[in-house]
């Protein structure tokens, strides 16, 4: 197999020299499964795991590899050893808050979802699920992701005129491709665009927006299960279960992510900012630089909120970002710490037991 049709361009190249002259080759991680994945090298697919040096070294969970991900890997029979994950070129990241057995609880941490990748398809359904305030916290991770954007609206057959809805869209995302498809009845040719030789792109959306469906229907083959909408809640239930990469016959890579229920901001102000530019504009605008937009004379905030020019919805959803981001740093400097005290017990605790092994060794 040719590397570089699978995405392994210059960058990468020039990033693997110093693997490449201590004997790794390079495989991109097409499947994650737990402490399993699937690896593509040149010499095809195969399961890998990570070694014994690399899990200890592994501070936090975006150290580990993610689909779409470079790494140097050695071949050990019918399985490759992942030794270490080149440099991510982009990566769509989540936050993941609760417990790390290895270095203690409470820790907020960083879940890499897919690496590498060019276009981000935002999906959604015409149904019940569809939301213009999700759509806009997915925008602000797209674009903190380092990948391009795509608003993709499936299901167009539940709207009588889904243009409107892709209007809608394109007015809190301006500058950012929307496309209405029905993946279900119609092959979704308005995405090829995207879908060029040697490039990658991530399908990211919640539970039962039809991801899978499009999968299904680029791939020409049903290769993904697809589950049917609950009458009940009109939810969808988690179809993928793991995170895997695809080839496609023209070249172009996909990667399929599980659905999530819930969006935790990952990022930083910049993803925010690009995601909310009008409203960055307006603020800019404001008579006072130190403006709370709580009824000060001047207030560009006020002036649109009350003009109509800017809708209620999408001033709260910035605001509430904005809160969960100062939030979430708090919570990275509390968790940096605690990872930083487990680790000086690590390195106590191991300099304890050589002392008593040396001791018992040489008697003294």
């Amino acid at each position: 197999m040719d590397l570089i049709n699978i995405g392994f361009n210059e960058y990468f190249s020039a990033l693997f020299e110093e693997f490449r002259s201590r004997g790794f080759v390079p495989a991109r991680v097409i499947n994650e499964q737990k402490e399993l994945y699937t690896v593509l090298t040149e010499k095809g697919e195969i399961h890998a795991r990570v070694s014994g040096k690399f899990m200890h070294q592994a501070a936090v969970r975006s150290d580990y590899p993610a689909v779409g991900d470079w790494v140097a890997v050695m071949h050990e029979g019918d399985l490759a050893i992942i030794h270490a994950v080149v440099d991510r070129l982009s990566s769509f990241s989540r936050n993941v808050s609760g417990s790390n057995k290895r270095k203690g609880g409470g820790i907020t941490e960083e879940q890499v979802v897919s690496a590498n990748i060019d276009t981000v398809f935002i999906v959604t359904g015409l149904d019940e699920n569809y939301s213009l305030r999700r759509i806009e916290r997915y925008l602000a991770l797209a674009w903190n992701s380092g990948a391009s954007p795509v608003i993709v609206l499936n299901k167009s057959d539940l709207r009588e005129n889904p243009e409107e809805a892709v209007s809608e869209v394109e007015n809190i995302a301006p500058g950012v491709p929307v496309h209405a498809v029905c993946a279900k009845d119609h092959y979704p040719e308005t995405l090829e665009p995207y879908l060029k030789k040697g490039r990658t792109v991530a399908l990211l959306g919640s539970s039962g927006v039809g991801k899978s469906t499009i999968v299904n229907a680029l791939l020409g083959k049903d290769i993904q299960s697809v589950n049917e909408i609950s009458d009940s809640v009109n939810k969808g239930r988690h179809t993928t279960t793991s995170r895997q990469l695809f080839l496609m016959d023209n070249g172009a890579m996909l990667i399929d992510t599980p659905g999530m229920r819930e969006i935790q901001f990952w990022g930083d102000e910049e993803g925010i900012s690009s995601a909310f530019e009008d409203i960055e504009k307006l603020i800019s605008l404001c008579k006072f630089k130190d403006c709370s937009h709580n009824g000060e004379p001047g207030c560009a905030i006020q002036s649109a909120l009350e003009s109509g020019e800017l809708d209620p919805g999408r001033y709260r959803n910035y605001v509430s970002m904005q809160n969960e981001l100062a939030r979430l740093e708090e919570r990275k400097v509390k968790s940096i710490q605690l990872i930083k005290k487990e680790w000086e017990k690590d390195i106590a605790k191991k300099v304890k037991e050589i002392s008593k092994r040396d001791k018992s060794r040489f008697g003294r």
